[in-house]
């Protein structure tokens, strides 16, 4: 029986019709790709309360996982923080697996088949995106030049460029590692049919009408329509947000699935964004200078999250001439996380300025998309930038102790639960952006352990110093479709993970 072509096959019959001199390279870098996944799986096995693992046994050679079934799965020692393709096989019972997809296939656990298919897809983008990154050595002068420069996407996530819906075209069209320029279009809506808050541009406006920025993938494939020409624009690491000329992101709603989540902009996102920009504004005054939070400049939505758009400042905006400011995902392109002196002080003041805030209520989601470093020119870290409210956790009772006035919200952002607090935080900042900079477990600890003594002594310090530390559940959460909201594992302290033998 002829077996069904794969999506790697699928995207190498495409490539050779809209891009045939990148074949070879995408079919070179097919190997890696598998491993990077396969890699970020098997931490997911290792680490994340997967009811049907059993016991996980460590011995001389890797580690051992049994299944509940009664079968076995054998690997390498795993380093929760490693971010280099160290896994290119591992064993169910005595079958060597080296695909990610053929592996989850093979478990036959609930939801597997579709987290199979989500595997295959990222495994294909993956090797499709370094077979597109042709980049610079020297440092880029523009921001949105230093998100094309993040290839692998997310460095934990299996779904590290799963792209569901995205053809091959669609991808080297819009991706931002294939340094595309994209032409944004807008729909016209009634005004009375839609909700405006900020100060929304008179070039977006036509008489009783509000003209809505639509990305070109989103116009073709969600709502159906055409999209009148508007700017041109380049895409971030989001892909759903874009860099217009001059100091002006756009996000648009792009209703598909990236990584774990369908991107989209409710209606609660809209509504939030005034009050969430004008608390910001309040506590990056009270940093002492070392963080700047992106302003919204206006959000609108036509009461769908199918079609809305926020226009928010770009960072740019909060670099002196002499600086590089840059997403934290960037540094990883950089020679500079090598140096540990130099990892150090990124993490003092990352660290520094995130407690900071959490004492003061607000807990950030700092990954690396969202946090982003402004660095001198010789490449010293000077200050922060922060982007995308979208998620934050906020406490009114920590505002209200120090003096803040709670913005009048209500919903997912707002609790008091210190728990929450501190996995959003800790889970985006220190097993996020920290851990993805720092490349490994040893790297990491040798920096906490050079900063901890100076960081701010807040209720939340003491967590950090040797609990384990928080991380979001990631395959957990896409083998779970029923379950709304975030699932949370417990990763070993950086202290506790052994250097790689």
């Amino acid at each position: 029986m002829r077996r069904p072509p794969t999506v790697e096959a699928e995207d190498a019959e495409e490539l050779a019709v809209v891009r045939p001199a990148l074949l070879p390279r995408y079919t070179a870098e097919l190997p890696g790709a598998r491993a990077s996944v396969l890699t970020r799986l098997w931490r997911a096995l290792v680490h994340e309360p997967l009811p049907w693992i059993g016991e996980r046994v460590p011995g001389l050679h890797g580690l051992t996982l049994r299944l509940a079934d009664g079968r076995t799965l054998h690997g390498p020692h795993a380093d929760p923080y490693a971010t280099s393709a160290y896994v290119t096989g591992v064993r169910l019972d005595r079958e060597r697996y080296d695909d990610p997809a053929r592996l989850m296939t093979a478990l036959g656990v609930a939801h597997g088949p579709e987290f199979a298919a989500e595997l295959a897809d990222s495994v294909a983008s993956l090797a499709l995106s370094r077979a597109g990154a042709d980049h610079p050595k020297e440092w880029p002068e523009r921001d949105w030049e230093w998100e094309q420069r993040v290839v692998d996407g997310h460095p934990f996530h299996p779904n590290c460029r799963a792209r569901p819906g995205f053809s091959v075209a669609d991808q080297l069209a819009y991706g931002p590692e294939h340094r595309p320029v994209v032409g944004l279009g807008t729909v016209p809506v009634p005004a009375g049919e839609c909700l405006v808050t900020g100060e929304w541009p008179e070039e977006l406006r036509d008489g009783g009408r509000v003209l809505l920025p639509v990305h070109p993938w989103q116009a073709a494939h969600v709502l159906g329509r055409p999209a009148i020409p508007w700017r041109p624009a380049h895409p971030l690491m989001s892909l759903r947000t874009l860099a217009l000329p001059g100091a002006v992101h756009v996000k648009t709603a792009l209703s598909a699935r990236l990584t774990s989540s369908v991107r989209d902009i409710s209606v609660y996102s809209v509504r939030a964004a005034a009050p969430l920009s004008a608390l910001a504004e309040e506590l990056a005054a009270r940093t002492d200078g070392l963080l700047h939070i992106t302003r919204t400049l206006g959000a609108a939505t036509a009461h769908s999250p199918q079609l809305a758009a926020l226009l928010r400042e770009s960072p740019e905006v909060y670099a002196a001439p002499d600086e590089h400011v840059l997403p934290v995902a960037a540094l990883a392109t950089t020679a500079l996380p090598g140096s540990p002196g130099w990892l150090a002080a990124f993490a003092r003041l990352a660290l520094t300025v995130g407690l900071r805030l959490l004492d003061l209520g607000v807990a950030l989601e700092a990954h690396g998309q969202n946090l982003l470093a402004v660095l001198a020119a010789d490449g010293t870290p000077r200050r922060l930038v922060y982007r995308d409210l979208a998620d934050i956790r906020i406490s009114p009772a920590r505002l209200a102790r120090h003096g803040i006035t709670p913005p009048a919200l209500t919903g997912r952002l707002i609790t008091d639960d210190e728990t929450d607090l501190r996995r959003k935080l800790f889970g985006s900042l220190v097993a996020g952006a920290l851990a993805g900079t720092a490349g490994s477990g040893p790297a990491l600890a040798e920096a906490l352990r050079a900063v901890l003594p100076d960081l701010p002594h807040t209720a939340d310090l003491a967590p950090l110093r040797e609990s384990p530390l928080p991380a979001k559940a990631l395959t957990l959460m896409r083998l779970s479709p029923a379950h709304t909201g975030d699932l949370w594992t417990d990763l070993p302290h950086p202290h506790s993970v052994p250097p790689p033998v």
